[in-house]
């Protein structure tokens, strides 16, 4: 009888998928070759996961635990909107640099999924992040912390997206040059931190009528 994986190696396992994932995507990821990497047999990986989708799933929900940990983090800072927001930046720059794999799967995932698969995987990646930025924003809003004319979903769709992008930036080849051709190099973190705060107060504190958006136009006092 076959020994049984401990705890240590099964997360091995699923560390060394979710590269193989990230690396050629979930349709031509290798069994075989997370089985080799892992030091085991394929038979001895499929004795643990039925298929390839049901060890894929498995993957993705250990990166999800990564994200879900991170969340919680934000969710443990006071209630002002810029803090939390801090805590969201400085999670993203964490996760990218220890669990770089995890982003290159999702960013992998989004440019290889369509229909209904995509929608699935759309839900489980996002929802958490959605439904955690979409009340904090709503009752900042709510408080007269920030702008009261903003709608909460799309302000939370549009500092994710700040997110997402930024998160790539510290992980992908392409987004990382795109980031410092932007920046004239690769910036600090801090810096970087300090900046997109200052962008979003801006973003989340002047109303429509505080900004002149044509020449000779004067913002209401």
């Amino acid at each position: 009888m076959k020994k049984k994986l401990t705890q240590e190696k099964l997360g091995e396992l699923l560390e060394n998928g979710i590269s193989e994932f990230a690396l050629a995507g979930p349709e031509k990821a290798s069994m075989a070759a997370i089985a080799k990497k892992s030091g085991i047999s394929v038979g001895v990986l499929y004795k643990y996961y039925r298929d390839k989708d049901a060890f894929f799933d498995a993957c993705l929900e250990k990166t999800l635990d990564e994200l879900r940990g991170a969340l919680q983090e934000i969710e443990s800072r006071d209630g002002r909107m810029l803090s939390g927001a801090q805590a969201a930046i400085e999670a993203v720059q964490r996760v990218a640099r220890e669990r770089g794999d995890y982003l290159r799967l999702y960013l992998k995932i989004a440019a290889s999924s369509s229909g209904e698969y995509a929608k699935k995987l759309a839900d489980e990646i996002e929802g958490v992040s959605a439904d955690l930025y979409r009340a904090r924003i709503g009752q900042a809003a709510k408080n007269g912390e920030v702008r009261d004319d903003l709608d909460p979903g799309l302000f939370a769709f549009f500092f994710d997206n700040l997110l997402m992008m930024l998160q790539f930036s510290y992980c992908s080849d392409y987004f990382r040059a795109r980031m410092e051709r932007f920046c004239g190099g690769a910036p600090d973190d801090g810096a970087l931190t300090e900046q997109l705060l200052k962008f979003l107060e801006s973003a989340f504190a002047f109303s429509s009528a505080a900004v002149a958006h044509h020449e000779g136009e004067e913002a209401a006092v």
